[in-house]
């Protein structure tokens, strides 16, 4: 259930990195994401101190690029299914940066992104797709103009920056669990 742009089952943790959507109303793309800090490792503080914008960047020397970035997603998905939000949906979460859907720029514009803890190149969990796909069936129920079709990774709004959630991600499954849900 989605009250007031928050998912009832979610952490609520309210990042600084958002801002107001151009139109609320316009809500049509899901952007499915891979994330771990430092890279290959899950579990720790990081990926939130990130979204928080309270990372230090002198924990680790891979940090040290990202050093006064300011992102953020609407949800995380950890390892074990455990569910995060950081952004009101009806918000702008700063995920998909440089971004381009079906000629159409700008995509933090009219999307919600979704960031599962993970890699390009080890298998996601069965936790994480059931809880992704539980958090879709909630949004395509909540948000007309996203449908199934228009849910996309990473890599295909931005593919010369990114490749998240990669290979190891499993659309076909994916895909059958949500067909299981809506």
């Amino acid at each position: 259930m989605i009250n007031n742009g928050w998912l009832e089952k979610a952490t609520k943790r309210e990042s600084p990195h958002a801002d107001e959507r151009p139109d609320p109303e316009d809500i049509s793309l899901l952007v499915v994401h891979g994330i771990s800090l430092p890279a290959g490792e899950f579990g720790g503080p990081y990926i939130d101190d990130l979204f928080m914008g309270t990372l230090d960047s002198t924990a680790h020397p891979d940090f040290k690029i990202l050093e006064g970035l300011r992102v953020s997603a609407h949800c995380l998905i950890r390892r074990d299914g455990e569910l995060l939000q950081y952004v009101p949906f009806h918000r702008r979460a700063w995920h998909a940066g440089r971004s381009n859907y079906c000629g159409r720029r700008r995509c933090n514009d009219f999307s919600i992104g979704i960031e599962l803890e993970g890699t390009d190149d080890q298998p996601y969990t069965k936790a994480q797709y059931a809880r992704l796909a539980e958090v879709v069936e909630h949004l395509l129920q909540h948000y007309p103009a996203l449908t199934r079709h228009r849910i996309v990774g990473h890599q295909h709004i931005a593919p010369v920056r990114k490749t998240d959630p990669g290979p190891a991600f499993d659309w076909a499954y994916f895909k059958q669990l949500v067909s299981e849900r809506v």
